[in-house]
């Protein structure tokens, strides 16, 4: 290894790596309590013992060089590591201590607070960091290993990737109570298409499996409104404007609160299922390990958390 590299500091690749994630060093030095002088003083420092440049101004942005790519990738895993041994010697004094970086689907954002409560209660001293994506960029993040664990429906089958189902998302028509639907005994998902149907942005998975389910059925929809949030979604089916395809996850308390109204097609609900995931071969810290096997393990306590998504009483024994 070239000596100057030994002498690149945690402080210098901590600028570094806020430089590359704000693409600014006005930003970064705003992020970090730092002058704008003294960010550049250490990228500076930092490309003479890298040997070479490692951010380039075309127009007005800020671009990574190849080697600022392989440097981020190394001082990615470097305190990765840290944060690992830093786990691992809370782990020895008989106590579990770090942070669990969970990326998840958007319909799964109302579930997941529950299962991390449910998991903190054993383990008060994890904190989390929860970032919501769509489908498109839950597939993109696992390709670069950016998260501890997923919570996605739809698993790619051309990644190598390990996975754990653990909870059924089924998804369901919805559509306000006075909409003339409302009031039917039985519906098809043919009765539906008479009226416009709210979907969600390309590269959403309710979106995703709903097209494709809906093509599989043949029910083609003449009109179609997109909606760029499920909780704009939402609002947009009781304004009155369409009927959606919908996780129940996402929309218990406005069925429970009478806001939306599940409609009775036969051909629903569809049934995906919720999985953790992340690559195979993916050292998980011991955070990411004790969550993973707390959702392998405690079952029970996840489906009682389902059945009051759903809107079921749990009985005593259930819970």
């Amino acid at each position: 290894m070239r000596r100057s590299l030994m002498r690149i500091t945690f402080r210098q690749l901590q600028v570094f790596r806020t430089v590359c994630e704000t693409r600014s060093y006005s930003r970064a030095a705003e992020e970090m309590a730092l002058t704008q002088p003294a960010v550049s003083l250490q990228i500076r420092q930092l490309e003479e013992l890298v040997g070479q440049p490692l951010f380039e101004y075309l127009g007005k942005k800020l671009y990574l060089t190849d080697a600022a790519e392989a440097l981020q990738r190394a001082s990615t895993d470097i305190f990765g590591r840290l944060d690992n041994l830093d786990m691992q010697l809370s782990d020895l004094r008989g106590s579990m201590q770090g942070q669990l970086n969970l990326a998840v689907e958007s319909s799964a954002k109302y579930i997941t607070p529950h299962l991390f409560a449910a998991f903190r209660r054993e383990h008060p001293e994890v904190s989390l960091q929860l970032l919501v994506v769509n489908h498109a960029q839950a597939v993109k993040r696992l390709s670069v290993s950016r998260d501890d664990l997923l919570i996605m429906s739809q698993v790619p089958t051309d990644m190598d990737l390990e996975f754990l189902p653990f909870l059924d998302n089924p998804i369901i028509a919805v559509a306000p109570p006075e909409h003339p639907l409302s009031h039917a005994a039985k519906l098809s998902l043919q009765d539906l298409t008479a009226w416009p149907l709210l979907v969600r942005e390309p590269g959403s998975g309710t979106r995703k499996a709903g097209e494709e389910y809906l093509r599989q059925k043949r029910a083609h929809f003449a009109q179609t409104i997109q909606v760029a949030s499920l909780d704009a979604l939402c609002e947009g089916v009781i304004a009155g404007l369409g009927v959606a395809l919908l996780p129940r996850h996402a929309v218990h308390l406005e069925l429970a609160s009478g806001l939306l109204r599940e409609l009775p097609v036969a051909e629903l609900p569809l049934y995906r299922s919720w999985c953790l995931v992340h690559p195979r071969g993916k050292r998980l810290s011991p955070v990411a390990q004790a969550f993973f096997t707390f959702i392998r393990e405690e079952r029970s306590q996840i489906s009682a958390l389902a059945m009051r998504f759903a809107g079921t009483p749990i009985r005593p024994d259930q819970g």
